[in-house]
């Protein structure tokens, strides 16, 4: 071997074995510097939260999630489906207000929230929801279906009135 090669492995020996002490030096907690604690900043500790309701929703329990998210809306979307076809109907208008909130233009959520607002005995909400979705998709397949709901659900809601 010649004085050459040599020179050029001690080099790279060298080298890998300096990147591996580096490597190991930050991989291993001993090495690390502690957490600062509150007393070396000055501030005080401040109290653990005790509200233990729960808050589960998919938007507002991760403020982290985009307001826009297209492919989160197509989620909340079949397994809002899954619910209403399930007969679970509250889980699928929490999902349909969900899809809503991550694509608002999507006109899809509001004739399944329409609905699931209709099952449940919520008329007006039902009109609102299922105006709502003729107005973002206008030249919707089943518009005239829709708008017979609309009609039926204002006659029901009418009725409704002059009983009270």
């Amino acid at each position: 071997m010649t004085a050459r090669r040599q020179l050029r492995r001690l080099v790279a020996t060298m080298i890998l074995a300096s990147a591996s002490t580096t490597f190991a030096g930050a991989q291993d907690p001993q090495n690390q510097d502690p957490p600062p604690t509150p007393a070396d900043h000055g501030a005080a500790k401040p109290a653990p939260k005790t509200d233990k309701r729960n808050t589960d929703s998919a938007t507002t329990s991760a403020p982290d999630q985009p307001t826009w998210d297209p492919l989160r809306a197509d989620k909340d979307m079949q397994v809002g489906e899954y619910y209403l076809h399930k007969g679970d109907v509250d889980a699928a208008i929490d999902r349909f207000q969900d899809a809503i909130l991550a694509k608002p233009g999507y006109g899809l959520p509001f004739r399944y929230l329409g609905e699931a607002q209709e099952k449940k005995g919520f008329k007006k909400p039902a009109i609102k929801s299922y105006q709502r979705y003729l107005e973002l998709v206008p030249r919707a397949d089943d518009a005239d279906k829709v708008k017979k709901k609309i009609e039926k659900l204002y006659k029901e809601a009418e009725k409704d009135k002059d009983r009270s």
